[in-house]
């Protein structure tokens, strides 16, 4: 079913509907090249066969406002903590300050299956140099957590596993990071274009709620000063695809918005 949202272009139904979500909060309409390039994306991730493992997600960017960028895309709308209007920009998305913004993102490390899952975040922007801190995450270091951090200049990957996080070097360019576990011994990322599959047992998650810019475990140690332009939590997917749409989303921003 389709959602007519304009006289001129029919919406995806869910598209439709979030696009009608921001504008509420924006208190103002989208320009049509915006709402079409969110209806893309939208279509792009279910031709993809992407689109229903994705079940906590927000667009940082796009929105006219923070409020209409706190929308979410699918899920629960996340607890921000800190952030005001001036840590947001429309092309580039939110950004943290190292010290206590963080959004708490109201998706249990435990709702998605122990080995069925995923994580996964877009900086528009070079990701920052500082050493130490969790991109977004739940239970840090522990067995059962799922993190995505930085440790000079390697980018860890923690998901429902026994072992501590696994790394990869990265070159901190601007795009698409995330994992997903698809089995009970070994688990994916996507770092810099590149997959890289990982040996890593799995184990029952630790309970609680992720969170990005930070771990919810750590609130307050550890917060990140990237700027963020999308986050997704939910069950394992296909990260290489979602990677080229959300890249084709915030490439389209910056063409669309003035």
């Amino acid at each position: 079913m389709s959602l007519l949202i304009s006289n001129v272009f029919t919406y995806d139904e869910d598209a439709g509907n979030y696009i009608q979500a921001v504008e509420t909060a924006d208190a103002q309409a989208l320009e049509p090249a915006t709402r079409k390039a969110i209806n893309d994306f939208v279509i792009g991730c279910k031709q993809d066969g992407i689109w229903t493992a994705i079940k906590a997600s927000c667009i940082l960017a796009g929105a006219r406002t923070l409020a209409g960028a706190l929308v979410p895309l699918v899920g629960t709308a996340p607890t921000p903590f800190g952030f005001v209007d001036a840590n947001y920009d429309r092309k580039t998305g939110l950004i943290g300050d190292g010290n206590t913004k963080y959004l708490n993102s109201n998706r249990d490390n435990n709702a998605d299956p122990q080995d069925n899952s995923h994580m996964a975040l877009y900086s528009a922007v070079s990701w920052p140099e500082r050493n130490g801190f969790y991109f977004a995450g739940m239970g840090a270091a522990s067995s059962g957590a799922s993190s995505l951090r930085s440790i000079t200049g390697v980018m860890r990957f923690l998901i429902k596993s026994t072992s501590a996080s696994l790394g990869r070097n990265f070159t901190r360019n601007p795009g698409f990071v995330g994992m997903a576990r698809f089995n009970p011994t070994e688990f994916q990322s996507r770092l810099d274009s590149q997959m890289q599959v990982f040996s890593s047992n799995s184990v029952s998650a630790i309970p609680g709620p992720i969170s990005i810019f930070t771990d919810s475990s750590i609130p307050t140690s550890g917060v990140t000063n990237a700027r963020l332009a999308f986050y997704s939590i939910g069950e394992s997917l296909d990260l290489a695809r979602l990677d080229a749409r959300v890249t084709d989303l915030i490439n389209a921003f910056a063409v669309t918005i003035p």
